[in-house]
């Protein structure tokens, strides 16, 4: 009998399982998978299950009463940093469903995904976490979360990630934050103003208008509007204003200055510089009904101050607020109405708006429309109380109305 020859290989050891290739078909099989003490199955199914979400929203349901959630959230702490990216990407696409947002505050998920916020952690893990969490903080319970969890300083920190959807699943977060009063006092601490104003030059306009909402929202506050200030904000907006190509932002931009014009000491630095004429010309320029209406809310609001009205005035808004009578918009001219009424606290005020404003203002009387007429009533009483030259002139104009009319 001849003798064998001995090969180089080794025949495996008896307690290793030979590698097994599955192709899985059926969600439930993958879910199954999650539980798997192996690394590689473990971000395979991950990444499937994340495929599988994305088709539609009726895939996310489907995951959720398997249980995927729950399994999930345990790999989130994971080791492997492979695993805990394909893991927060499910999670991040399966937030936008509500049955999800539920069960996800239910599983207390934010302190976890606040964990995957760290510097050192991959740009895809920020994208998708920052993303979950803007699903999330739209409801008052997962604010007070964040906040308590420290999740803003993360938050505030990623507004300057070189990734675009980063920066803007930040930005959104940020901005549902801060409709909380509490949190427009901890970003301010938090020295938020900077780089807001730097996405106002980002390249993406859904950024650009995000920051300027959440300026809008923590410019409420004066100790913001002081840093505002402090930070050279004003000019950036001021260039927003002056600039056409970013006429979609000029909305919302007007409303962050309509806050500013609440702060005597900021419109004075406005005016001292040359922006309240900058601001008024482009008002008398705009036929947008939304900036001329917004605009005149924002006078009413700031005219209660009686330096105010004084530095308004200087700035002439008055022709302003007289030419939006001429508007075919009923509620601008019930804005204007309004503003009017403010405006003509101011004696000097009240002298140009009723000379120039009355025979407008008593046209307006046979509007259709109640809001109109009741506002312009308000108007002519306050420009004629106290001031016998003007109610001359209310008597005949509407003398004048009526014989024309009869």
């Amino acid at each position: 009998m001849g003798k064998k020859v001995k090969t180089g290989s080794q025949d495996p050891p008896k307690d290793v399982f030979d590698p097994l290739l599955i192709e899985s078909k059926t969600p439930a099989t993958v879910v199954l998978m999650l539980s798997s003490p192996e690394n590689e199955i473990l971000a395979k199914a991950c990444d499937a299950l994340y495929k599988f979400a994305s088709k539609d929203d009726e895939n996310k349901v489907v995951l959720l009463g398997l249980g995927a959630l729950e399994h999930l959230h345990k790999l989130l702490s994971h080791e492997d940093p492979l695993i805990r990216r394909n893991a927060v990407m499910v999670f991040g696409i399966m937030a936008s469903n509500n049955d999800v947002k539920k069960v996800l505050r239910e599983l207390d998920v934010t302190n976890s995904l606040i964990s995957q916020l760290a510097p050192e952690e991959d740009v895809v893990i920020h994208e998708f976490a920052t993303l979950c969490l803007a699903y999330m903080a739209a409801e008052y319970t997962t604010k007070v979360k964040i906040f308590e969890q420290g999740g803003l300083e993360p938050l505030i920190r990623l507004l300057g990630s070189p990734d675009p959807d980063v920066k803007k699943n930040s930005l959104e977060c940020i901005y549902l934050l801060v409709q909380d009063f509490q949190n427009r006092a901890a970003v301010r601490e938090l020295n938020v103003i900077p780089p807001l104003l730097g996405l106002l030059e980002s390249e993406y306009p859904v950024i650009q208008l995000l920051a300027l909402k959440t300026l809008e929202l923590i410019s409420k506050d004066r100790e913001t509007r002081i840093l505002l200030e402090e930070n050279n904000g004003l000019d950036c907006l001021l260039n927003i204003l002056e600039n056409n190509e970013l006429s979609d932002l000029h909305i919302e931009t007007l409303a962050v200055l309509g806050n500013c014009l609440e702060d005597v000491s900021t419109l004075q630095q406005i005016q001292l510089t040359g922006g309240l004429k900058k601001i008024v010309s482009f008002l008398e320029a705009s036929t947008v009904p939304d900036i001329q209406k917004n605009a005149a809310k924002a006078i009413t609001k700031a005219a209660y101050d009686s330096e105010i009205r004084k530095i308004l005035h200087w700035g002439e808004v008055e022709k302003f607020l007289l030419s939006l009578l001429e508007t075919n918009n009923d509620e601008v001219k019930v804005a204007a109405s309004q503003a009017i009424s403010a405006m003509c606290e101011n004696l000097d005020s009240k002298c140009v708006l009723g000379l120039q404003g009355i025979p407008q203002l008593v046209q307006l009387l046979s509007s259709d429309n109640e809001e109109v007429k009741e506002a312009v009533v308000t108007a002519l009483t306050n420009l004629t109380t106290g001031s016998p030259k003007n109610a001359r002139l209310d008597f005949l104009f509407r003398k004048k109305s009526y014989l024309d009319h009869s």
